[in-house]
């Protein structure tokens, strides 16, 4: 393996351990969140306050739409730069002819 390959290789994998520290560092903050005290002291002398949670339906379509799109996308690039590549490491063999059966010049 030469030395670019070398290179371009370790960049690659610096590259997925950044991403994976990014989306680490991004569902982080929600897996780490607590509820806050109840107000009036740590004695706990008075009650908690109500809460009312309101959820709705979920996701709208057209997120799930815009979500399907790029993850489609992401797929096609992919696709396309691993064929690329794949023929770009393909060896492109000569016929070797015979001495004295050289094609004359057109």
């Amino acid at each position: 393996m030469n030395r670019i390959s070398r290179i371009r290789r370790y960049l690659a994998v610096l590259a997925g351990l950044a991403g994976a520290v990014l989306a680490l560092a991004g569902a982080a903050p929600a897996a780490f969140a607590r509820p806050l005290p109840p107000p009036g002291g740590s004695d706990g002398s008075s009650a908690p306050a109500p809460m009312q949670v309101i959820t709705v339906g979920g996701m709208p379509g057209w997120q799930i739409a815009l979500i399907a799109l790029g993850a489609a996308l992401v797929a096609a690039v992919a696709a396309v730069l691993l064929d690329r590549a794949r023929l770009a490491r393909r060896h492109v063999t000569a016929t070797a002819s015979r001495p004295g059966t050289a094609q004359p010049a057109r």
